[in-house]
């Protein structure tokens, strides 16, 4: 594993590499005024764009969803990579070398060397779909197209041909520099007895992605009878390629499993291809592994957890299938969507059934799907003889532990109902508190009940995505957010004006206090102002300061309201001087008519046998704060 990343190196990267330059590969940019540029959000659905880039700032927000933040959360969130992996993207394209801190070895080291493999997996992928073009590759390409893929097609997906010779591969891979270790390390080269031979001989090739697009391995279809390997050969695990842990196609898939909420799992590459072309572009395949835990997370992370979300398992009718997709339920509760399964008619995969069929029939089989769950149910149901009561009881013993494992309660009562009707049981109550009895037993036994990780991650996070529509900070507490109330509105403009114009209301700003924000969501973000040194930094660097208010909120609601903040464009006319002393004026005669309120009735508690010098302290302070008032009507930013 390596280091973590130099902080300061952090900042040169998020400076390094402009915004607006990275948004614009993957979204089209206009001018919107201001010097921010605006777009379609890729992040939602939209007709009119919402989604603001302020190039100054180095921050993005979009108005519609929420989503915001800076190229590093932007990149992070649209290829669905980590933060260390985000840094180092942006690091290669800036042409910048990263120090890393912790550990006792070498991670520029490891770093460098999976650069390397990368590298030459990339330069191996390019070769391969040369040598498809030539005379020996015509069993590959008939293979192609005996499944209804023609050129472009494999143009599209990189597929390849590995020539049948020896070191082929190998000698082409010295010539452009690498060494047999690495070619060795790659998973490319393998040992023979004079030295390194290719590892993929006379097969047609397709190359593994990993999410952000990198070759990181491959998987080989035999071709010829006299090939005594298995049917397909993939890359062994390797620094950069863990078969558990890559999705084939999900480069290609993954934003719009993101945009639909929605994934199709199918078994294999050319399945993958199938349901591509014929429309069902969310299709990946695990590579030669069982679809497991490490494949459930990727998905999780693209479908964001969202309560609409759903998984499509494509297996094949036979025993294999059978078993795959039981397989599969067994981690069903790991996912926060729902599952469901599709089975073709006559046990054809989509390949065979788009060949067989066309590309209707492939959009057909993911459509009318069968819950996972009912699927598994009803393969341990068709064990047993439901014409006797015997053998009604042991299937319930079998199947009634499978739904009391589903977490929500109402789905599970919602399920048990039909267990109840699969297995013919005309008394539904019974199955329904046998069910929910076992699920005691399970959390009795240390199981997790209804409210496990899954279902709490994912409420936890509707009450973080909620804090504000509330006007409620974690934090704070106070009277709620409305945009309709003169004050919040001023309250709002003023914290533009310190996140964006900080010049203009510094140093008067940083002398205000957070009480002087009456809407807790910028009460937390004047908190979070001051947390980063006060509006004053800002004077110097714009994105450092931003970006330093935004590591010092609390949470990702104050963050995100920050990110807002600083990308929204002005009510006034004309942002200069006279305007910011404007709003400065007003927050402040806020406050001051407030403390004048409290004080008055204090003073009408205390009435006139109350301490002496008590009475006069406080009668004290409220002549002070009327004077201060009527200097700030009559003077106004001039007296503050």
């Amino acid at each position: 594993m390596a280091g973590r990343i130099n902080d300061d190196d952090v900042k040169v990267v998020r400076d390094a590499v402009p915004i607006d330059t990275v948004v614009s590969e993957y979204l089209q940019l206009r001018p919107a005024g201001g010097g921010n540029m605006k777009g379609l959000c890729p992040f939602h659905d939209e007709k009119s764009p919402s989604f603001q880039v302020s190039p100054s700032k180095g921050l993005f927000h979009c108005f519609g969803c929420q989503e915001g933040g800076d190229t590093i959360a932007f990149v992070m969130k649209i290829d669905h990579l980590s933060f260390s992996e985000t840094v180092e993207r942006l690091a290669a394209k800036a042409g910048i070398t990263l120090r890393y801190e912790e550990g006792g070895y070498n991670p520029t080291h490891q770093r460098g060397e999976r650069i390397r493999l990368v590298e030459a997996h990339k330069a191996a992928a390019g070769f391969y779909v040369e040598q498809l073009g030539g005379e020996e590759a015509a069993i590959g390409r008939k293979f192609l197209a005996e499944r209804g893929f023609d050129q472009s097609a494999a143009e599209h997906f990189g597929v390849g041909y590995s020539p049948a010779g020896w070191d082929h591969l190998t000698r082409f891979l010295r010539g452009k520099g690498f060494s047999d270790k690495e070619l060795l390390l790659a998973g490319l080269s393998q040992d023979g007895r004079r030295g390194p031979i290719d590892r993929f001989r006379g097969r047609l090739m397709w190359p593994i992605r990993d999410i952000s697009g990198e070759v990181v391995g491959f998987g080989a279809r035999k071709l010829r009878d006299d090939d005594n390997g298995p049917k397909y050969l993939n890359t062994p695990d390797t620094a950069i390629y863990k078969k558990s842990q890559v999705l084939y196609g999900v480069d290609l898939a993954k934003k719009d499993i993101a945009k639909a909420s929605r994934a199709v799992v199918v078994e294999g590459y050319t399945d993958v291809m199938a349901c591509h072309l014929a429309g069902i572009t969310t299709a990946i395949a695990t590579c030669g592994t069982a679809f497991g835990t490490d494949h459930i997370k990727i998905l999780r992370r693209l479908l964001m957890d969202n309560g609409s979300a759903r998984v499509i398992f494509t297996f094949d009718g036979d025993a294999a299938g059978q078993k795959a997709a039981l397989r599969a339920f067994e981690d069903d509760q790991k996912f926060a969507a729902e599952t469901y399964i599709a089975i073709a008619p006559d046990g054809m995969d989509p390949c065979e059934l788009r060949l067989n069929k066309g590309d209707a029939a492939v959009q057909d089989l993911v459509e009318p799907r069968t819950p996972l769950f009912e699927f598994a149910i009803r393969q341990i149901v068709s064990r047993y003889d439901l014409e006797t009561p015997a053998g009604r009881a042991s299937a319930l013993d079998e199947a009634g532990p499978i739904v009391a494992r589903i977490k929500n309660g109402a789905s599970q009562h919602e399920v048990a109902v039909q267990l109840a009707g699969i297995l013919g049981i005309l008394d539904t109550q019974f199955v329904v508190k046998r069910v929910a009895q076992m699920a005691r037993w399970a959390r009795d036994r240390g199981g997790r009940g209804p409210a496990g990780p899954a279902s709490s991650s994912s409420s936890s996070a509707s009450s973080s995505s909620s804090s504000y529509d509330s006007g409620q900070s974690p934090a704070l507490s106070g009277p709620a957010l409305n945009l309709r109330s003169p004050a919040h509105r001023t309250e709002r403009e003023l914290l533009k004006l310190a996140l964006q114009r900080p010049e203009l209301v510094s140093p008067a700003f940083d002398a205000y206090g957070v009480d002087e924000f009456t809407a807790p969501p910028y009460a937390a973000v004047r908190q979070a102002v001051e947390d980063a040194g006060g509006a004053e930094q800002g004077m110097a660097s714009a994105p450092e300061y931003l970006a330093g208010v935004r590591e010092a909120a609390p949470n990702d609601a104050v963050r995100a309201l920050v990110t807002e903040l600083a990308v929204e464009v002005f009510h006034g006319k004309t942002i200069d001087e006279a305007y910011a002393g404007e709003q400065l004026v007003r927050v402040r005669l806020r406050a001051v008519d407030l403390r004048i309120h409290d004080v008055t009735s204090t003073l009408a508690r205390l009435g006139t046998g109350a301490d002496h010098e008590r009475h006069q302290a406080v009668q004290n302070e409220l002549w002070v704060l009327q004077q201060y008032r009527q200097s700030l009507r009559n003077s106004g930013a001039a007296a503050l």
